[in-house]
């Protein structure tokens, strides 16, 4: 496999050690294939029915325990008619397993024995559960103030945990100084296998809804990972003529730390970093977001916007997903929070769907 700098442009070769660019940029797959609707395989279980269409070694024998296929389930939020795609039912109840699975997958090929990560909760516990399946050894770096919940179902899977006090960045930097020869960064940020395997999500999407895109796509957004992976998956359904529009983003963020929103409102071509204050929604407290330009420039592309919301809404739209059978982390309620701030923009008939990303047996429990 072979990477590209998306910063300066660099060429570099995949190797374990390869995560980022030495000049500090992401890197991206250099080659991918052209979306095929008859590469499809829907004998393949979950997101692998789209194997042939990820950049991935294809002597790769896959990491795999179903992740994908989750269902997209009508409803009515915010005086909206909405479809939720119930990403909270994957193996290990976020959406974090679309990334993780490919990445781990690419890894073991790789020759990898051991892995670190970062994280608050869910691509940790992701990462642990996926490197108990692969045969790797996993250590999770996690913020000090994570949820109990999440840090104990990383340790179940076998990983190691270490908090660290501070803020988030901190599990980053103690994450990085871990790294050894031998010892690969199963970054859910870096990464580009796990911004490959959030295409499906897309395509997931486009397939259930009769091979059309949506209106309105409405996610939480930290670093942003699902966002733009998603957005990148009906680009190729739309450059491969096979749908006629990408729809709206809708990036939501906490009024506590919203560092794209900030560089939204101002029209920054930057994003800056913000101080974090604490809330609720602990998934998406991102200072500054590694990829935050890329993703801009797709909410631009696509006619988007970037929304806030504040804490009480957000525990608000928990409890109301909650009557409706729906039980998500507050994180994942943030996007249904802001709904009802998008009802004058979307007109009648359009479609709207909404990611739950993450369980609410992870998260903060609802208060009665």
């Amino acid at each position: 496999m072979h990477l590209t700098c998306a910063e300066c442009g660099a060429a570099v070769r995949w190797s374990l050690a390869d995560w980022r660019c030495p000049c500090g940029g992401s890197l991206e797959f250099t080659k991918w294939p052209s979306f095929d609707a008859k590469a499809i395989d829907p004998h393949q279980p979950g997101l692998w029915r789209y194997r042939a269409l990820l950049p991935l070694p294809p002597e790769a024998d896959p990491v795999t325990m179903g992740e994908g296929w989750t269902p997209l389930v009508a409803g009515q939020f915010a005086g909206l008619p909405v479809q939720w795609k119930l990403e909270l039912l994957n193996p290990t109840g976020s959406y974090k397993d679309r990334g993780i699975a490919p990445l781990m997958t690419a890894l073991r090929e790789r020759g990898a024995r051991a892995v670190v990560e970062d994280s608050s909760g869910n691509a940790g516990a992701s990462v642990a559960a996926y490197a108990a399946r692969a045969g790797i050894q996993a250590t999770i770096f996690v913020p000090a103030h994570a949820s109990p919940a999440k840090r104990a179902q990383i340790s179940l899977y076998g990983a190691k945990v270490v908090s660290v006090p501070g803020p988030r960045i901190q599990a980053t930097r103690a994450a990085e100084a871990a790294l050894t020869t031998g010892v690969a960064y199963a970054s859910h940020v870096w990464q580009p296998a796990v911004l490959a395997g959030l295409h499906t999500l897309a395509w997931e999407i486009w397939e259930q809804m009769g091979r059309r895109a949506p209106d309105w796509l409405v996610a939480p957004l930290g670093q942003g990972t699902l966002l733009l992976g998603a957005y990148r998956g009906f680009r190729a359904l739309l450059e491969a003529k096979l749908s006629e529009h990408i729809p709206r983003l809708v990036a939501v963020q906490s009024s506590h730390c919203a560092p794209l929103h900030a560089a939204w409102v101002q029209e920054l071509h930057h994003v800056p970093s913000v101080q974090a204050e604490p809330t609720v929604a602990e998934g998406i407290s991102i200072e500054q977001p590694v990829r935050g330009l890329q993703l801009m420039e797709a909410i631009r592309e696509s006619r988007g916007t970037v929304l806030t919301v504040k804490d009480e809404q957000i525990l608000a739209a928990q409890s109301a997903l909650a009557h409706r059978g729906l039980y998500v982390e507050p994180t994942s309620a943030v996007p249904a929070a802001a709904l009802h701030k998008l009802g004058e923009h979307i007109e009648a008939g359009q479609t709207v769907v909404v990611p739950l990303t993450g369980s609410g047996l992870k998260g903060t429990p609802l208060t009665e």
